[in-house]
């Protein structure tokens, strides 16, 4: 885990080894600095004149100095270093997230994926920022403290032989209850977020139904469930403080009475007043380093879990993945499918399609409706590879689609959702996703074929209307016009749209499907919609029901022979016809 995690450190290697180097020689000269006093005030008290006490005095003053620059220089490598490691930690993480296949998003989940880059990654970095900086000064710290005081102090050194296993104990056991509790907040912090990306992406429903108090306690309920894990780890990581405090007196005390008694005993030939300060200094040191060894055990606590998520997150593989010698080229934009078959899972016990024998030719234009959860949807990913099929072959152009590359492949095939995004930006932003290179009047031909040009001319700033995150300033038939729009755009060989037309009236529906007669005839079309309408005019039209074809044919032959397709026709026709939906 820690070397799969190193590997984000990268162009901030010498950053991360300058830190604990720079702690290292702070470290050294904090230690020297209790020596030199000792020995001042063994001087002075021997009646030493000004010039030594100068000599002393500006040895300390250099080395105080020294170890202030040090001390500078070791966190400011250090800050450059964490930061650094995080900024390439959360780009490796996005750029693993962009590999994955709709399996593995679904298999983590968005919420737990965006946890996962903010707060998993920001406690990696605090504790990666700890280890090279802390977790080196700590250790060197308590070596170089208790090493000089048995110079100093000599029998007085084993006062830390009792007191530093005291210390330890009780901290291993505030480690042993903390750790469980941090390592379950962080599933709930996954909570926390969906419900959060839940309730924002839905707020126009929440409002509808002014359920905004209920969603309110909810986020409360998941926000005071990790209250109280935090309230209970840090109530027993607050007994840290408490604990250094009686070993640090006690240290002080025993190193007192003992010292005292060597002192008089020995007439201050064994241990002198010097060594009796630099030992009550070189007490608090070992303390110290103790006491922050122990915030470093609870960071590194904290962020094992955050580390272990990431790690998942690194470790896994996308379910689809380019072939060895992919091919670069789609001929046409034939479908077919042989034989097959599909769950979500390898799990799951349901099938989502099943039987699926289907032929396409080249620039038809075929229609695909039934109920919800019928499979329309699903089929259609499989065209572009957003999932594999468990059995059988999905081809195009005559190939099977895993032999080409994902790029070309995906290149090839426009997708536009009922759902469709469209991002923060212009217009024209937007709409050269589907053509970086494309001249203004293309944009505008393009829109006009979409039936979008009209309404981006009546905006104030036209192609230059800023569009909100997710598209909240424009209508949703606007919304579905513009996408349709950016995946023409593309010049796909196979264009799908998938109830892209529903926030759409008939007449403009009608006008955007006969444009595509005209305009992109070699384009195989693939329409999926709820209006009998939008596929009545298609070469071929699906009825899905179950994960299956129920039946497939032209307009008039399953009108006059499928059951489902007829219970739809009439039912809309009764209700007045399209133009009343």
């Amino acid at each position: 885990m820690i070397k799969h995690l190193l590997k984000s450190v990268r162009e901030y290697k010498k950053a991360a080894i300058l830190s604990p180097i720079f702690v290292t020689g702070e470290v050294i000269f904090e230690c020297i600095i209790p020596l030199l006093t000792a020995k001042l005030i063994n001087n002075l008290s021997n009646g030493c004149g000004m010039d030594t006490i100068i000599k002393y005095g500006l040895a300390l003053i250099v080395l105080a100095i020294c170890s202030l620059l040090l001390g500078v220089l070791s966190g400011h490598y250090s800050a450059i270093a964490s930061s650094g490691f995080a900024k390439n930690l959360r780009r490796d993480l996005f750029e693993k997230v962009q590999q994955f296949s709709f399996a593995n998003i679904d298999k983590i989940s968005t919420a737990s994926l965006v946890s996962r880059l903010t707060t998993d990654v920001t406690n990696v970095q605090v504790a990666f920022m700890m280890i090279i900086r802390i977790a080196v000064r700590s250790p060197l710290m308590l070596i170089f403290a208790v090493t000089a005081s048995i110079l100093v102090g000599k029998k007085l050194s084993w006062i830390f032989v009792g007191i530093i296993p005291f210390l330890m104990f009780g901290l291993f056991l505030m480690m042993k209850k903390v750790m469980p509790l941090f390592k379950s907040v962080f599933k709930k912090y996954d909570n926390l977020n969906s419900s959060i990306q839940e309730n924002v992406k839905a707020m126009r429903v929440v409002k509808s139904f002014v359920r905004e108090d209920f969603e309110t306690e909810k986020f409360s309920a998941a926000s005071n469930d990790i209250r109280k894990d935090f309230t209970r780890a840090e109530s027993i990581l607050a007994f840290s403080t408490p604990l250094m405090q009686l070993c640090v007196y006690a240290s002080m005390i025993l190193i007192s009475y003992f010292a005292a008694r060597l002192i008089i005993a020995s007439g201050g030939t064994y241990l002198n007043i010097g060594s009796l300060t630099s030992m009550i200094t070189y007490s608090m040191q070992v303390l110290m380093s103790l006491m922050m060894l122990s915030m470093i055990f609870v960071m590194i606590t904290m962020s094992t879990a955050s580390a272990k998520r990431i790690v998942e997150v690194l470790d896994e593989e996308s379910t689809i993945h380019n072939p060895e010698n992919p091919i670069m080229t789609v001929a046409d934009g034939s479908i077919d499918f042989d034989h097959v078959n599909f769950k979500y899972s390898e799990h799951a016990e349901k099938i989502a399609l099943e039987g699926i024998d289907l032929h396409i030719q080249s620039g038809m234009t075929v229609g695909i409706i039934g109920g919800t959860g019928s499979g329309k949807t699903t089929l259609i990913q499989l065209i572009s590879r957003l999932y594999d099929a468990t059995d059988g072959t999905v081809k195009v152009g005559g190939i099977d689609v895993r032999s080409y590359d994902l790029k070309v492949l995906r290149n090839a095939v426009a997708v536009v959702l009922q759902k469709n995004e469209l991002f923060s930006g212009t217009i024209r932003e937007n709409l050269k996703w589907g053509d970086a290179d494309a001249t203004d009047e293309e944009l505008v031909r393009i829109c006009k074929l979409a039936q979008a040009d009209e309404f981006i001319q009546s905006f104030p700033d036209k192609y230059d209307t800023h569009i909100e995150q997710g598209g909240t300033n424009v209508s949703g038939g606007q919304k579905q016009r513009l996408c349709i729009a950016r995946a023409l755009l593309k010049k796909p060989k196979i264009l799908i749209l998938d109830d892209s037309t529903s926030a759409v009236d008939t007449k403009t529906d009608a006008l955007i499907r006969s444009s595509f007669k005209t305009e992109i005839p070699g384009t195989t079309k693939i329409i999926i919609a709820q209006r009998i309408s939008s596929v009545e005019d298609a070469d071929l039209i699906l009825v899905m029901d179950g994960g299956t074809i129920n039946g497939m044919g032209t307009h008039e032959e399953l009108l006059a022979n499928n059951e489902i397709y007829q219970e739809v026709y009439y039912s809309q026709n009764k209700a007045g016809g399209d133009d009343n939906e």
